[in-house]
């Protein structure tokens, strides 16, 4: 079966409660997310805050992904690392899970050359029949996977697409213009979903949009249709949301609107992150206070 990897892709995040994971809010969101609309679900990314999460609770977490998505939207799991021996051996013990595909971020720390990164991600998709993601970000990684590079990559037949959180936005215009046909581009930065969506981008992988969701869906359908007026006015009471969103690290801002919305228990986050300061849950507060009143 081919995977569209289109559209609106939530990476979802992992709600805690009394420092273990909270299921029942957990498959409460897969479904909310769904019938909103959404594309793809993407869970196990840093949103997901995965760096925190035990092998076990790994496991858990995805089999209630593809048991409650149940085939109603594509899965694909953030599987990375800087060893990647390690990697390897991660997509050997998933194996048994029937999600769709994994997004792999690029080695961080380590700062491989771009023949390292190459080599990486070739060696990630021969250790997996499933679709690859390969997830570029070098403010977070130290590294930054050229177009050159990628475009290689593409070449790869299970690597199948990107999400671009360059950074540049030459960079990411660049790779739009040279891209395969059939390979995906789908930003991470949110601030640049119309933007990217607007110069031939396949869809975002967007945190934000766990906040006015059905707004995120409408720019994707509206430039889908060509209607881009109607896309830039679906996008205008986004933009500034998503500042918000980010001025404190993700996903804490996420996490509070989400639980002051009655959609999850508790704020909760694990160390080393924390919760947000009181200025930006006033803040937080008047926007999900003027959207009720909308």
């Amino acid at each position: 079966m081919t995977i569209s990897i289109s559209g609106l892709w939530l990476p979802l995040i992992t709600p805690f409660k009394d420092g273990v994971v909270d299921f029942p809010s957990y498959e409460r969101l897969i479904g909310h997310y769904i019938g909103l609309g959404v594309d793809g679900l993407f869970p196990l990314g840093t949103t997901g805050e995965s760096p925190t999460l035990d092998e076990a609770e790994i496991d858990e977490l995805i089999d209630r992904t593809v048991a409650v998505a149940a085939g109603r939207v594509p899965v694909f799991v953030g599987v990375g690392g800087n060893a990647t021996h390690k990697v390897e051996r991660t997509l050997r013990r998933l194996e048994r899970f029937a999600f769709d595909g994994i997004v792999s971020v690029c080695p961080y720390y380590n700062r491989p050359s771009q023949g390292g990164l190459i080599a990486h991600f070739q060696a990630v998709a021969a250790a997996t029949d499933r679709d690859v993601v390969i997830y570029n970000i070098p403010y977070r990684t130290a590294v930054n996977l050229s177009n050159d590079s990628l475009l290689e990559l593409s070449l790869v037949p299970n690597i199948v697409g990107v999400k671009d959180s360059s950074g540049s936005v030459a960079q990411s215009l660049e790779l739009l213009q040279r891209k395969p046909k059939d390979f995906a581009v789908l930003t991470g930065e949110d601030a640049l979903y119309f933007t990217m969506m607007a110069n031939g981008g396949n869809g975002g992988i967007l945190a934000a949009s766990h906040l006015l969701t059905e707004h995120f869906v409408d720019v994707g359908r509206r430039l889908a249709a060509n209607d881009l007026a109607g896309a830039r006015a679906a996008w205008t009471p986004l933009a500034s949301l998503v500042t918000l969103l980010f001025a404190e690290a993700n996903p804490m801002p996420i996490k509070y609107c989400l639980w002051r919305q009655g959609l999850i228990a508790s704020p909760e986050c694990r160390l080393p992150l924390t919760k947000i300061s009181d200025d930006l849950a006033r803040r937080l507060d008047l926007v999900l206070l003027e959207r009720r009143a909308a």
